[in-house]
């Protein structure tokens, strides 16, 4: 399909390219700013504790030393859903709570200070599963909240939003099963996705009411929003996003980290740097929500799913910004992945002494298709179904219908992804590797090798609203004006390539603004792989208006009755009847500029589609595990950008990925609320050396989308391959897994060859 285009579907270098491979791109840290101060934080050893004293004054002395915050001249500013969380309290609710904040000359001056505070503590017991959260005489994390359950509602969703799946009739679907499975299954290792850059800003608080914030985020406009809810509505807040060194959903959480700045740079009148270390990144950042289902599920021979029931649990750690939204969006994939009239899953959001959850990619689906995949799996093999058959069959087909995050009804009028999912069985090999359940494909002495299949899809694509203007200057010069931050996946690139395909003109005469909320108009940002189709989208549509615009202006000039008699290409402009009679764009624009306008609004009837298989080997001496092999398969439409594609799909792995259910886990102490694993030795991750083979199959079927038909499958890549892994290491030595991730001691556990009790997760 790209042989019809000029710039979509082919490789072209990335605008940026040279500045980040040579050091020329200007991240959070080479910004210059004249006057900084630098913020530090002092944190709770405690899981649980009130404050009884704090004392200040040593720290206060200290040379260089501008400002000390503690809860009790803390700002008044709240966050979470419900709003109850402070800045700074008096009561600490997990190891790594912000007890101080310091904003000093240097960064070593901020750590002696540090030091000197004094801090007298009252220990409350403490509690760290969910389980024994909700239960009556359990340690209360909040005056106002019952039983540590958060209200299920996600407010900045509108007036509805999914808290539960109930429809049809259970009971009825059970009785017309031909086979029942139940069980228990968890996600709940609540690994973390660790971009490059941990989170950091540098806030200047200029006049009372006036705040600029540079900040390595995602999302321009949204932040902006966001951190004017919680400074309150009189105080005027600009956001400037730069490249962004990674984010992986993680950084749209870092209000704390700049409202730690803003009251430091409010108390000084200095703009103050602070930014997290490698550690805190991974002690006191968000990380993926915790899952737990207990389920049933009832299933037909055919493979139909004839109900769903159970509970949801879903940990949150010490407070919630997003888990409602999480909730909601987990809901609506359930449903695009699993076609059953009845359903009756309850979920339930639990508060514990740990650090919160946020958003991390694959955001609310992957946490439950981790745990309802396994629940599925465990009624297949009763009736001794391929699994790849299943999940094929069950996926969202068109004229099917489904309820999404807003709890509206939406009827599927994307395409069948079953073309493309066959083709990526066939590219795998799956027949030929398919054995059966608990069956290895090959056994090589203590090696023993296993396949298996995820499946994940997210009508996110077309999430909320975007809007951007396309300015034509009479230079033949293109500018794109839109909120979009870089953050690794090449986007801001696309934009550039969607413009100069409408426009036909070279795509080094295009340029986009900054990330500046100042200069740009609203725009959601990147999230659930809504890029190509509502960021695009919203591109595509401003330089059509442009177009016509530039049109309306030469129509005279050529003698034409309407604009739609005109084509350009070049910045040339000439009758389609008569391509000799032509002008140029100079000529049309002289002395002035055309702006066009292109808004996207959210449309939720619209799914993609990620299936991967994987094949592993795991030792059944040793209970390592390895991942030999990858096959991921979709249908993108069209492919705007092909490397930018095969970047993200070979980007599966890591990042809270398909490595989630290989070794990627936060390891809480019960009993200290610690996090043993803080740190890039025990945090295991995988190094380039011991990549498996990847193979991405990318079918190209034209999507309900803009003019290029295409659809994002970015965010998708890590989703389905974890519980592919668990079928496959599960296959390898026949006998469940049924917890994340596949640890040594887990595999040598279901074996039989340790007693040993099961290392992982929170639990």
């Amino acid at each position: 399909m790209a042989d019809n285009y000029r710039y979509i579907g082919k490789v072209v270098p990335r605008s940026d390219g040279r500045d980040i491979v040579t050091g020329g791109t200007l991240f959070l840290n080479d910004l210059p700013f004249r006057n900084l101060l630098y913020g530090k934080v002092l944190r709770s050893p405690h899981p649980h504790a009130v404050i009884k004293s704090i004392d200040t004054k040593k720290a206060e002395q200290l040379k260089g030393v501008r400002a000390i915050i503690t809860y009790e001249n803390v700002p008044d500013w709240k966050f979470g859903n419900p709003p109850i969380v402070h800045l700074l309290d008096r009561k600490v609710r997990y190891v790594g709570a912000a007890v101080a904040i310091v904003a000093a000359e240097t960064e070593s001056i901020c750590q002696q200070a540090l030091r000197l505070i004094e801090v007298e503590y009252e220990v409350l017991p403490a509690v760290f599963d969910e389980y024994e959260a909700m239960q009556p005489g359990a340690p209360q994390l909040y005056d106002q909240l019952t039983g540590n359950l958060l209200p299920l509602m996600a407010v900045n969703l509108g007036p509805t939003s999914a808290t539960e799946i109930v429809t049809g009739d259970v009971e009825a679907g059970f009785a017309e099963a031909d086979a029942v499975a139940e069980g228990s299954f968890g996600y709940d290792n609540i690994p973390n996705p660790i971009p490059m850059e941990p989170p950091g800003a540098v806030v200047h608080w200029e006049e009372p009411n006036r705040v600029t914030v540079w900040v390595s985020h995602q999302k321009v406009w949204l932040n902006k929003r966001i951190l004017t809810i919680i400074f309150g509505e009189e105080v005027k807040v600009r956001v400037i996003v730069g490249p962004c060194g990674g984010s992986f959903g993680s950084k749209t959480m870092s209000w704390q980290v700049q409202c730690y700045a803003a009251a430091l740079s409010k108390a000084t009148g200095q703009p103050v740097k602070l930014c997290y270390s490698k550690e805190e990144q991974l002690a006191c950042f968000v990380l993926r929500p915790a899952t737990r289902i207990n389920g049933k599920v009832g299933m037909k021979k055919d493979g139909t799913v004839t109900a769903v029931a159970g509970s949801w649990i879903l940990g949150t750690g010490y407070y919630s910004m997003t888990m409602q939204t999480q909730l909601a969006v987990g809901c609506g994939e359930a449903m695009i992945a699993i076609r059953s009239k009845n359903w009756n899953l309850k979920p339930a959001i639990v508060c514990t002494n740990r650090n919160s959850s946020g958003i991390v990619r694959g955001f609310g689906g992957q946490e439950l298709k981790c745990a309802l995949i396994p629940l599925l799996s465990l009624a297949m093999e009763k009736l001794n179904l391929d699994p790849f058959e299943v999940l094929k069959k069950n996926f969202i087909k068109p004229g099917d219908g489904y309820y999404w995050r807003d709890a509206q009804w939406y009827n599927y009028r994307g395409i069948d992804y079953s073309p493309a999912m066959d083709q990526g069985a066939k590219v795998f090999g799956w027949k030929d590797k398919w054995k059966g359940w608990l069956k290895p494909t090959a056994v090589k002495g203590t090696k023993s090798i296993g396949v298996g299949v995820g499946i994940h899809g997210n009508a996110d694509v077309g999430e909320d609203v975007g809007e951007a203007y396309v300015r034509i200057d009479n230079d033949g010069r293109i500018v794109i004006i839109q909120g979009l931050a870089e953050h690794g996946t090449g986007q801001r690139n696309n934009t550039l390539k969607v413009a100069a395909e409408v426009l036909q003109v070279p795509i080094e005469n295009v340029s986009i603004t900054p990330g500046d909320s100042l200069i740009t108009p609203v725009e959601w940002g990147p999230a659930g792989s809504r890029g190509t189709y509502g960021i695009l989208g919203a591109v595509i549509a401003a330089a059509e208006d442009a177009k016509k615009k530039l049109f309306e202006l030469a129509a005279p000039m050529l003698g034409a009755n309407n604009p739609e008699e005109l084509d350009t290409a070049d910045s040339v402009i000439w009758l389609k009847s008569n391509p000799q009679k032509s002008v140029t764009w100079k000529e049309v624009l002289h002395l002035r500029s055309v702006l066009g306008h292109g808004r996207f609004d959210a449309d939720y009837t619209l799914a993609n589609c990620m299936m991967s298989f994987v094949e592993v080997q795991v030792d059944t001496e040793t209970g390592k595990l390895d991942v030999l092999r990858v096959v991921n398969t979709t249908d993108a439409g069209q492919i705007i950008d092909p490397q930018g594609l095969e970047g993200q799909l070979n980007g599966c792995l890591g990042s809270a990925g398909i490595d989630s259910a290989v070794f990627e886990e936060t390891i809480l102490d019960p009993s200290s609320g610690r996090i043993l694993n803080a740190n890039l030795i025990d945090y295991k991750w995988r190094t380039t050396a011991e990549l498996p083979e990847i193979e991405n199959v990318v079918m190209e079927t034209p999507m309900g989308t803009h003019r290029f038909k295409a659809i994002g499958v970015g965010e998708i890549s890590t989703s389905p391959g974890p519980s592919a892994v668990l079928m496959a290491a599960s296959n390898a030595i026949g006998q469940w897994l049924h917890e994340y991730p596949v640890t040594p001691e887990r595999v040598l556990k279901a074996l039989g060859k340790t007693t040993g009790e099961n290392r992982g997760g929170a639990r």
